[in-house]
């Protein structure tokens, strides 16, 4: 009997996992096709580009990447150190001259530490990844051999800013606090402009403006979107969507059990790129909300995700 009961719950669990791989398929499919590997980034396009730059007014250059230091705050073990040689030259015959110094540098860390991009192999389900990419057949220790950071496009395209925050009135959005798809409407008309296929959404939370100030309570907790939010910014074709905070979600999210269900959402079944620790608050200060966005990470071949300094143009 004891025997029976093994084999009964064995056959169960088997059943559940077949079934979430197989409802883990028919949510990451691509409908760009069985080989795409850019997800959403097949929404840009000449034309999109092309519109964007016509939004370019003032000239005024943004930058919306972050300083990143050994001091850095970020998601556990995360961290990163620069460390700098001067070799000296004497008796390099390959250099020429023997009265030469010259400094070098040596990186060490994750390449997700500060303001970063979230590559389409960053996130799965039940080991599913975006367009049915599994685990035992891509994620390699020395790199990722589909759906590596080198595949993503240069982004050039309109921008938008979302000012949750000022919606809401105040300066910073309380840790946990879930982005609604109200709140996504709110913004959209405060800022006099609509999401359209081909934008980069960026949401201005005042989150980021702790790092430095309260780097523990910064660690902890952060305001993001929730699912619905997630989900219709994604079926309006954006490119990519990003935030002051270091996840994009609410964390902890509307369901405590679930890992990061909003990367999953966006990454894994809408190829959505995520952008994390986005520097808004110059953008926020101006009132901003349409601008060039311009973005071209580096190609390091078979990376997750890479340290990056975007920009606007408005």
């Amino acid at each position: 009997m004891r025997k029976s009961k093994i084999l009964i719950a064995a056959s169960v669990i088997l059943g559940m996992a077949c079934a979430n791989a197989v409802h883990a398929e028919d949510r990451f499919a691509s409908k760009f096709g069985p080989n795409d590997q850019i997800g959403a980034a097949n929404n840009l396009s000449a034309e999109t580009t092309l519109a964007a730059i016509k939004l370019i007014s003032t000239g005024k250059v943004y930058s919306l990447g972050m300083e990143i230091s050994r001091e850095t705050p970020a998601f556990a073990p995360r961290g990163v150190a620069v460390t700098v040689f001067s070799p000296s030259q004497s008796g390099n015959k390959t250099i020429g001259s023997n009265s030469g110094t010259y400094n070098d540098d040596m990186f060490t860390g994750w390449l997700g530490v500060g303001t970063q991009i979230d590559g389409l192999g960053h996130l799965g389900d039940h080991h599913t990844y975006y367009n049915n990419n599994h685990a035992e057949d891509f994620v390699m220790a020395t790199g990722l051999t589909k759906l590596g950071i080198e595949n993503v496009p240069p982004i050039a395209t309109r921008g938008v800013l979302l000012d949750i925050a000022a919606i809401k009135g105040t300066d910073r959005l309380d840790g946990g606090y879930v982005i609604t798809l109200d709140d996504l409407m709110k913004a959209q008309k405060a800022a006099g402009t609509e999401i359209r296929k081909g934008d980069v959404v960026l949401i201005h939370t005042g989150w980021l403006d702790l790092v430095g100030k309260d780097d523990g309570l910064y660690g902890r907790t952060e305001p993001g979107l929730g699912l619905a939010a997630a989900s219709w910014l994604a079926d309006q074709g954006v490119v990519a969507v990003g935030a002051d905070t270091w996840g994009l979600e609410a964390v902890p999210h509307e369901d405590p059990d679930a890992f990061f269900p909003v990367h999953v959402k966006l990454l894994a079944e809408n190829g959505v790129y995520i952008l994390e620790n986005i520097v808004t608050r110059d953008l926020a200060a101006d009132r901003a909300h349409e601008f060039l966005f311009v973005l071209g990470q580096a190609k390091l071949k078979g990376a997750v995700q890479m340290i990056i300094n975007p920009v606007a143009v408005r």
